[in-house]
């Protein structure tokens, strides 16, 4: 690894680093710039309470100060505090018990859509304008066109409710597999169009047609030259798609009841939870940050020729 290479990793580190330090503070402040508190729905609560419950939480001090502890708890500790609402449980074990499903509906779905998406994109691309092509992508401009809460609820009423084939609650046995399904249309339909678009390009370069002229077997060009090359474009969308699908959950996880980060988040809107708001939007936007920073490294793992300045 050159001194370049280590230089752009360093940099993107840096970026990665404020950038989730602007997130912290932007709704840090946002929080507590929004009317009313997190104690205005308590019943008949009394100004002796509500000041009583301000210091309990440390919400009696000035905001400034208070951000500056919170701050300081999040970076050396990496400590929400408790939940106002959940009372006895610390945000980041409500978060955990959320992520925990969240995380392996993501990963699977993402796994899904990569595979499929891959295969199909390739196939779409070596069958140009054949019957299998035309209906690949008619398939899959249909299911970009449709929002996840769209798809998510005609599987809903198809497998649920008519068929009666799975379950519609996520948290039973074998309640995941619709939610999956939803979770991994939209990228793999996205996918497919990129690897196709992608692979058409590559096809038609050069230095395929110096190997085909060579006598470099169809399954050699293929997979030795045409994919690699053409995976670069899914490699940085790949990145982005796993946060986009985990946080992207939140909708499709009040579809069919899974109780992971999505509705965990939802609630604690609801219920102006705002340690739980602050953590679990800090979360879910470093794991975005985090996906495109390990999406710009891997670049230079597919391709070596790529020079970082």
């Amino acid at each position: 690894m050159n001194s370049k290479t280590v230089l752009y990793i360093l940099k993107r580190i840096g970026l990665a680093i404020l950038t989730i330090w602007v997130v912290i503070t932007v709704t840090f402040f946002v929080m507590h710039a929004v009317p009313g508190g997190p104690f205005m729905g308590e019943k008949a609560i009394s100004p002796a309470a509500l000041k009583a419950l301000e210091v309990k939480y440390g919400m009696d001090k000035p905001v400034f100060e208070q951000y500056l502890t919170y701050l300081k708890d999040v970076v050396t500790r990496f400590d929400f505090g408790p939940s106002l609402k959940q009372r006895g449980r610390m945000v980041t074990e409500v978060i955990g018990d959320g992520m925990r499903i969240s995380a392996r509906l993501g990963l699977i779905a993402a796994g899904i859509a990569l595979v499929s998406g891959v295969v199909l994109g390739a196939v779409a691309a070596l069958k140009r304008n054949k019957f299998i092509d035309k209906a690949i992508m008619v398939l899959t401009t249909a299911l970009v066109s449709m929002p996840s809460f769209i798809i998510g609820t005609l599987l809903l009423i198809l497998f649920v409710i008519t068929l009666k084939w799975l379950p519609g609650n996520g948290a039973s046995a074998g309640g995941l597999v619709l939610p999956v399904i939803t979770l991994s249309l939209y990228p793999a339909a996205y996918i497919t169009r990129l690897t196709r678009s992608s692979m058409l390009d590559v096809l038609g370069q050069d230095y395929i047609r110096t190997a085909k002229a060579k006598g470099v077997s169809k399954w050699k060009i293929i997979f030795g030259h045409a994919m690699k090359n053409s995976l670069i474009p899914v490699i940085t969308y790949f990145g982005p798609m796993i946060a986009y699908i985990v946080t992207g959950s939140i909708v499709v996880e009040q579809i069919f009841a899974v109780p992971g980060i999505g509705r965990t988040f939802v609630s604690c809107i609801i219920n102006r939870d705002y340690p739980m708001i602050m953590g679990t939007t800090i979360i879910l936007a470093t794991l975005i940050v985090i996906m495109n920073l390990v999406s710009d490294i891997l670049y230079k793992v597919v391709d070596p020729r790529i020079n970082f300045d």
